[in-house]
């Protein structure tokens, strides 16, 4: 792969590796040029991800899993979003004693992408199709509004690609070391409140470089996200690449520029560049920070390989600066930082859009859908005249275009099919990750084990005046369900029982959050020491904690503010 020529800047790079004191060289490609330094880097420089579809096509659909280039099932395929999904019957305890072919099965997961989580009636009815016919009626949304399948076997894939393909969707670039789904407001171009409609800028991104060999090869994964509403609602603190709706007070609407986010085992919040980027600047900033990340992130080492490291090292004003002169050829204007975010950002409930009409947000229970749910969905749309409906970054769906004599028929339908417009504010606040069901990384269940908790927590604690609370539940310690950034965050292990057993169980988070979560600013939860508690225990510990915060809480204090203040006795 060709590097786009930009001026070169060792002497940068030797003053940032001496900074870092490292001995070896990082594999930093304008830096230390583009030998693979590890065997991930080998594989990627041998054959662009990209290029196995046509191997998946025309020779592993014929020939089966067994046919499949054991890198090419362990690298390329997640360049077209497939990872091989985890064997029935391994317990978690095995996790981190397996090699991963012993761990996977002969099924794949596939995750469809939905930048922006725009969908129409149609292309909802169409996964949905994939999914009771390929899928054995499983769909996940994610929280980062794709939705995932499973089950599926690789001689499914060519009919499965013409159908997504046949109305413009797709799974290019839904995994790998690429530019991931990009995060949209759900209610973009039709909420009465937003700024801007970032549509145009997500489409401008997607079809620019999405698929493009260029930007196939980078260090590691690479979010981003998008947003022109007040209420900040694409999590943005946590992406690679944000882009947040700010007015200048010079040029208008336009955009506060944001780097560095993610959690993982290495949580680090997102940072402010100070600039201000016009709608029209946008797919080029992006493109300028995504080089960036492919020419200088540090590639020797995977667990180093996220932009945030090189952000840590860097820090903002040097990266505006190498932003600016060697990647956009222009100083961008300062800004300010956006208005603080106002009310909720996942949309639940009944809204009037800017037409006149209604959008509605519904809950389904931890994002776990089926095949059924979504072909039924996309029949009660079209009978009550919608045609279009967003996915959102906290698990949740945004029907749109709603006429007010419809939205309560509606919001009983949808309520017949588990997708509540009105839920418990324990439901609407959990959400949870794989698990261990289908995912080799993880080592406790999580789907049923928050739903469990669900259904007891809403009798234990109905009535109560409590504010929405925030639950997030993750398998391992990954983070893919934002452990860090949740009121409570459940990480999921092995523990000791009272009795000498090995039993899966979560270390506890609390008092995380993000500003557009309800905390006047972003921060990452707090961890009391030895602190954990059993996977069957979840609603115990919750309710134990809730009922102290309610009866400790000073005014109108945050759960997060109260956490971080509280005594460890109080938290336990």
């Amino acid at each position: 792969m060709s590097i786009d020529q930009a001026p070169s800047t060792p002497a940068r790079g030797a003053r940032t590796r001496a900074a870092r004191g490292a001995s070896k060289p990082l594999g930093q490609w304008k830096i230390d040029g583009t030998e693979p330094l590890n065997a991930n880097e080998q594989f990627k420089a041998d054959d662009n991800g990209l290029n196995v579809r046509e191997r998946i096509e025309n020779e592993y659909a014929r020939g089966g899993f067994a046919s499949i280039d054991p890198t090419d099932l362990h690298g390329r395929f997640r360049w077209w979003g497939l990872y091989t999904q985890r064997k029935p019957g391994i317990d978690g305890g095995k996790t981190a004693t397996l090699e991963p072919h012993e761990l996977e099965d002969e099924y794949f997961m596939l995750r469809v992408r939905i930048d922006g989580g725009q969908l129409t009636t149609e292309q909802l009815r169409v996964i949905g199709g994939i999914s009771t016919e390929f899928a054995r009626g499983s769909a996940d949304l994610t929280d980062r509004q794709n939705i995932q399948l499973h089950w599926i076997e690789v001689e499914s894939m060519p009919e499965i690609w013409r159908r997504l393909e046949s109305v413009g969707l797709g799974t290019t670039e839904a995994c790998g070391d690429v530019p991931r789904v990009v995060l949209g407001s759900p209610v973009a171009g039709i909420s009465a409140d937003e700024l801007i409609d970032p549509t145009p800028q997500i489409d401008e991104i997607t079809t620019r470089f999405i698929g493009d060999p260029e930007l196939a090869n980078l260090p590691r994964k690479f979010k981003t996200a998008i947003t022109g509403h007040p209420s900040q609602d694409v999590v943005h603190e946590i992406n690679d690449v944000a882009f947040i709706a700010s007015r200048h007070p010079e040029h208008g609407v336009g955009y506060d520029l944001w780097v560095g986010g993610a959690l993982s085992t290495v949580p680090r919040l997102g940072e402010r560049l100070g600039a201000w980027v016009a709608p029209d600047q946008v797919a080029d900033v992006w493109h300028g920070v995504c080089r960036i990340f492919r020419d200088y992130g540090y590639r020797r080492l995977r667990n180093k390989a996220r932009l945030k490291f090189l952000l840590a090292d860097w820090g903002a004003e040097r990266f505006r600066e190498v932003l600016e002169s060697e990647y956009l050829g222009y100083a961008l204007a300062d800004g300010d930082a956006p208005v603080r975010s106002t009310g909720p950002a996942d949309h639940v409930g009944v809204h009037r859009q800017k037409d006149g009409r209604f959008y509605i947000g519904v809950a389904p229970t931890v994002g776990r859908l089926s095949g059924d749910t979504l072909t039924a969905l996309a029949d009660a749309l079209e009978r009550r005249g919608s045609g279009r409906l967003r996915t959102t970054p906290h698990q949740k769906l945004v029907v749109l275009d709603v006429e007010e004599a419809e939205v309560e028929p509606l919001i009983a339908e949808m309520d017949a099919l588990g997708l509540e417009a009105r839920p418990s504010l324990i439901r609407r606040g959990t959400i949870a990750c794989t698990g261990i069901e289908y995912c080799k990384l993880a080592i406790v269940e999580t789907k049923e084990t928050a739903k469990r908790a669900i259904d007891e927590l809403e009798q234990r604690l109905a009535g109560q005046d409590l504010p929405l609370l925030s639950l997030h539940v993750n398998g391992c310690p990954n983070s893919c369900a934002r452990i860090q950034t949740a009121d409570i965050g459940l990480k999921g292990q092995m523990i000791t029982d009272d009795a000498g057993n090995r039993v899966p169980g979560f270390q506890v988070h609390l008092g995380g959050g993000l500003a557009s979560e309800s905390r006047a600013e972003a921060g990452l939860g707090r961890t009391v020491r030895g602190l954990k508690v059993e996977a069957d225990g979840i609603a115990d510990y919750v309710e134990r904690v809730t009922r102290r915060f309610t009866s400790d809480r000073q005014g109108d204090e945050t759960f997060a503010a109260w956490a971080h203040r509280a005594e460890e006795e109080a938290l336990r």
